[in-house]
């Protein structure tokens, strides 16, 4: 990539060595950009229309520009290809990808900005407007070239480095090279460094870019409440930063708001309804505060929106059909059938659309055995539990089969709602423990039990014993706070005692000694008992 001079001495770019996509599904409109481009010095230019091939194409290839054309009516649109290459990590920081959209309204705006393209243009345009957006962006690609190509080969302290010698008032691109700093301080996990230094940026910029990450260094350091003000100040100044809104909800979660996180989603999938994780995100949280058809509505609005999308899963049609499973005993006979009737064909579409994949056919026979369960057919519900043993069986990482029927009950248990993120061996194998931390998302976990959110305490517990799995306060902590809450709830007892013997097991081997070994003898002895031969009372007084 070259660059001259002028006489003004403003950094101009030469475009002839420019390798350039254009791809468009309109093949008049392809041929006008494409002579645009060639007035602007452009040769090099491979002009494609939307199909099955453009993904490969990007992924194979090293461009310097992407122009890609969205339209609506299109089976796959360019949102949904660049959706697809972001998700598939195709998208290079070093290459300028311009998403060109003959629709401006403010829902797909708003889906192609989740992507993050470096530019969002409205067709038609002027070739005087072209070469505008392209020279804005090709600058800045140019002067942090370096930084750029770092990061794409994963070296991101390299990256760092490079940022921090390239910091100058007198760089082209001062402001967005000290933004860039911030994020990879945030991305190496050096939370304190990076607040520090968005801090300054953002109060003297008012930048909503520089806003959001501050916030992510606010809530990396547990500093909910100073997170939720500034977010809320974004959006107040920035009613579209959907960004912030996913953030706030996430922060309303954590502070143990699940309704106004619930609303914070509701109010961001209101102005951009078109991204399938934000959905399955308002249809979680609007399962656990009870607002079950709010939930249904966004498992449906995913399985609508999956149709063509790198998104598309299982997941929707087996929450949805769960959840039309938890209306069958509240229900009478003839609508009872009809939701049986429904229930069958989600699960047939899921098996047919997703044939490979196991475990979402291991959940199909668990709601079929719940289901079996709420109609009383109890032979029904123990072959089905078999048939989706079975199948966990041959798995090489089976299906927590237990936990996948607690979540299933619909309680409000975030940690267990969410997958736990997949990693390699080697990243593993070099996870440091946080005892400190660990003690202390303990203690949190303790707080939240004594105020009655059992929900939030489970959360708690958990990330305890992620930071430390040696933390065995924690784990009584959980196998405590599941036996007092199966001793209250009749009807989820079964799942819930199974939790507690997976917690004891979890220390069944384990040297424990003074109040925590005393500890585990009573809740073993307690597990022994008959339900009703609990004591009545909070089992409080026994937390560590």
């Amino acid at each position: 990539m070259t660059a001259f001079r002028n006489n003004a001495g403003e950094l101009q770019v030469d475009y002839a060595d420019k390798q350039v996509l254009l791809i468009d599904s309109s093949g008049n409109m392809r041929s006008t950009i494409y002579y645009m481009l060639r007035e602007l010095g452009i040769h090099n230019v491979k002009a494609v229309t939307i199909n099955d091939k453009v993904i490969p194409l990007i992924a194979q290839s090293d461009f310097d520009v992407i122009l890609l054309g969205h339209n609506s009516s299109d089976s796959v649109t360019g949102v949904q290809v660049l959706e697809e290459a972001r998700y598939r990590g195709y998208v290079k920081p070093s290459a300028a990808w311009i998403c060109m959209t003959s629709d401006s309204s403010q829902e797909v705006v708003l889906h192609a900005i989740d992507s993050h393209p470096d530019d969002i243009i409205t067709k038609p345009f002027s070739i005087e407007e072209l070469k505008y957006r392209l020279d804005q962006i090709m600058r800045r690609k140019l002067a942090l070239r370096p930084v750029d190509l770092a990061i794409e080969s994963g070296a991101k302290n390299q990256a760092l480095q490079i940022c921090e010698a390239l910091i100058d008032r007198q760089h082209p691109e001062y402001d967005h090279l000290q933004k860039l700093r911030g994020f990879l301080l945030l991305d190496l996990g050096d939370y304190d460094k990076a607040r520090e230094l968005l801090d300054g940026i953002y109060w003297e910029s008012r930048d909503k870019e520089a806003g959001l990450y501050l916030c992510q260094a606010y809530c990396r350091l547990d500093d909910l409440a100073a997170a939720e003000q500034l977010l809320q100040e974004l959006i107040l100044d920035n009613p579209l930063l959907i960004a912030a809104y996913d953030l706030l909800a996430e922060v309303h979660e954590k502070m143990g708001d699940l309704e106004q996180a619930r609303e914070t989603l509701r109010l961001a999938t209101t102005h951009a309804p078109l991204g399938i994780p934000r959905q399955m995100e308002l249809g979680r949280v609007a399962l656990q505060t009870k607002e079950v058809d709010l939930a249904k509505g966004a498992y449906r609005r995913s399985i609508s929106l999956g149709r063509h999308s790198c998104y598309r899963s299982a997941e929707p049609y087996l929450k949805l059909a769960n959840l039309r499973r938890m209306d069958v005993k509240s229900s009478d006979e003839a609508t009872r059938d009809q939701i049986q009737h429904e229930i069958d064909g989600l699960l047939v579409s899921t098996r047919k659309q997703f044939p490979a994949d196991s475990e979402s056919e291991i959940r199909a026979f668990l709601i079929r055995s719940q289901l079996a369960e709420d109609m009383g057919d109890r032979k029904d519900k123990e072959q089905f539990l078999r048939d989706a043993k079975l199948i966990n069986r041959q798995l090489e990482n089976p299906v927590d089969i237990d936990r996948e029927l607690l979540v299933m009950s619909g309680d409000a248990l975030p940690l267990l709602e969410k997958p736990a993120a997949k990693v390699d061996d080697k990243a593993s194998a070099g996870k440091q423990r946080n005892p400190d931390m660990s003690d202390k998302a303990n203690r949190l976990g303790i707080k939240h039990y004594l105020s009655g959110k059992f929900g939030l305490a489970i959360k708690s517990f958990g990330a305890a014993i992620d930071f430390d799995f040696n933390n065995h306060a924690a784990i009584l902590n959980l196998a405590q706070l599941f036996l007092e809450t199966a001793r209250d709830d009749s009807e989820r007892r079964e799942g819930r005692l199974k939790m507690v013997d997976r917690y004891l097991n979890l220390v069944e081997r384990r040297v424990l000694e003074g109040e925590l070994n005393s500890k585990n003898r009573l809740l073993k002895k307690y597990r022994s008992m008959a339900i009703e031969d609990l004591p009545a009372s909070s089992l409080g007084s026994l937390l560590k």
